[in-house]
C-alpha cells in the first residue's frame, strides 16, 4: 500500500476522474509492482478488501482467477464500481474462470447497468471466439432496440458487441453496420490520430478493411 501511494500522482488523478477513476497511479508502475509480487491469492483478497482502486488492480492481477467460485465472483463484480477496477476485473479474472459462461447469463439481464456491461461483454467475447449457441440475430434486435437509450457503461458494452458481431460475421455485418448508421451511438466521439473510431460502421469497416489487407491490429 505504500508502494503504491508513493507512485500517486495529482496530475494523473485529475485525468483519471474524468473517466469516474479515482487514482493516480501509472499503470505501468502498478503492473511493475504486481510483477515483483508474483501470484499471492492470500495477498490479493486483502488487497481487494481494502476498497482501494490501486490495490484492488494489483489484487486483478496477482490473484488467481480459476480459484474463485461464482458466487465469490458475482459479489466482487457488484462491488467493483470504478470503471477500471470493473474492466479489468471482468477481462483478466472473470473471462479465465470456468463460470465465465454461468456469470455471463446470469449478469446480462440485470437491471443494475454496470453489473449488465460485464455480461455483455462477456457475451462479445464469445460474439469474436465461440459463437455457437448464441443468438446473434436476437443480440442483434436486443441493441437496435436499447442501445440508444442505455446508460453509458452499458451502452459502451452493447455498441463493442455490435461492432464485433458486423467484424466477426460476414453475414450480420450489412445489419450491423446499418443499426450503427441509424442509430449513430459515438458517431461524434474524439479519437486519437492513428486511433479507430468506436462508432461502429467506421470501426467495422476499418478492422474488415485490415484483416483483407493483413494488416496488424485486424
Amino acid at each position: 500500500m505504500a508502494d503504491l501511494a508513493a507512485l500517486e500522482d495529482p496530475k494523473m488523478r485529475a485525468v483519471n476522474e474524468r473517466h469516474g477513476d479515482d487514482h493516480g497511479v501509472n499503470l505501468t508502475k502498478l503492473r511493475a509492482v504486481a510483477k515483483r509480487l508474483g501470484t499471492q491469492p492470500d495477498l490479493a483478497d486483502r488487497l481487494w478488501a481494502t476498497g482501494d482502486t490501486p490495490a484492488r488492480l494489483v489484487a486483478i492481477l496477482i490473484c488467481r482467477p480459476k480459484a474463485y467460485r461464482a458466487s465469490e465472483l458475482d459479489a466482487m463484480l457488484r462491488d467493483a464500481r470504478v470503471p477500471k477496477v470493473h474492466d479489468w476485473l471482468v477481462n483478466y479474472v472473470v473471462k479465465k474462470s470456468p463460470h465465465a459462461e454461468e456469470l455471463r447469463s446470469l449478469w446480462f439481464d440485470d437491471p443494475d447497468a454496470v453489473v449488465a456491461s460485464a455480461g455483455w461483454a462477456l457475451t462479445t467475447a464469445r460474439v469474436a471466439k465461440s459463437p455457437e449457441g448464441l443468438d446473434l440475430p436476437g443480440l442483434l434486435d436486443l441493441i437496435e432496440t436499447h442501445m440508444k437509450d442505455a446508460p453509458d457503461r452499458l451502452q459502451w458494452a452493447m455498441n463493442e458487441c455490435l461492432a464485433n458481431i458486423g467484424i466477426h460475421h460476414p453475414e450480420l455485418r450489412a445489419r450491423a453496420v446499418s443499426i450503427g448508421e441509424r442509430l449513430e451511438v459515438l458517431k461524434d466521439y474524439p479519437t486519437p490520430p492513428n486511433c479507430t473510431s468506436p462508432y461502429a460502421p467506421i470501426w467495422i469497416t476499418e478492422i474488415v478493411r485490415r484483416r483483407a489487407a493483413g494488416q496488424p491490429g485486424g
